[in-house]
């Protein structure tokens, strides 16, 4: 059995070594026929290695142009009037989360969210989800308590460099930004890194 990978022969060659240390002899043309066991074990691998391959592609796509380093500013007004500035939560690591309401990903997160938002500063934006009036509906009707910021013309997502939701900002407290996640994210991993600032 010959393994294509469809590059070059010395390419061939590498990975067929390299599976030769994980699975044990896989034979070439002039030797028996491998088990099927190892063939899947092969084919599982490859596989593997492939999704691997397309998931850090995309997320590097996707966070191709966030912002990094300082936090661009961010002083805004809540759905509910409350004034917000990121410049003075520097008493604890801030989460800036982007999201939307017509994005489905984003509701699957809004309860992560709401308990993050009990224990630590959230800020989170609604980008281009409509009225303060639209998005404060929304979130009463999910029983959703956590403060939101309206972006209805997507000028904060924008100057945060966010080109996909949910987008989150996690910040420390001298107003660095020390991780971002696109797509979703789970409660424990948000809490983990906000825990690890507030040391």
């Amino acid at each position: 059995m010959y393994i294509c990978i469809g590059c070059t022969p010395a390419l061939d060659e590498y990975i067929r070594t390299a599976c030769k240390v994980f699975l044990m002899n896989i034979p070439n043309e002039n030797t028996v026929k491998p088990s099927l066991w190892r063939r899947k074990a092969l084919r599982w691998l490859l596989e593997g290695l492939l999704i691997i391959g397309v998931f850090v592609a995309i997320q590097a796509y996707q966070k191709r142009d966030v912002s990094k380093g300082m936090v661009p500013p961010l002083a805004a007004v809540t759905i509910d009037g409350t004034p917000v500035n990121l410049a003075a939560s520097r008493t604890r690591p801030v989460l800036v989360h982007f999201w939307a309401t017509w994005c489905q990903i984003c509701r699957l997160e809004q309860g992560s969210i709401q308990n993050l938002a009990r224990d630590y500063a959230v800020i989170s934006i609604a980008s281009q989800s409509g009225s303060a009036a639209e998005i404060a509906r929304f979130m009463g009707e999910r029983k959703l308590t956590f403060p939101v910021v309206a972006d209805t013309q997507g000028d904060l997502a924008g100057r945060f460099g966010v080109r996909a939701f949910p987008s989150s900002f996690v910040v420390d407290k001298s107003g660095m930004i020390r991780f971002v996640e696109i797509g979703y994210t789970t409660e424990a991993g948000l809490r983990a890194r906000l825990a690890w600032l507030d040391e």
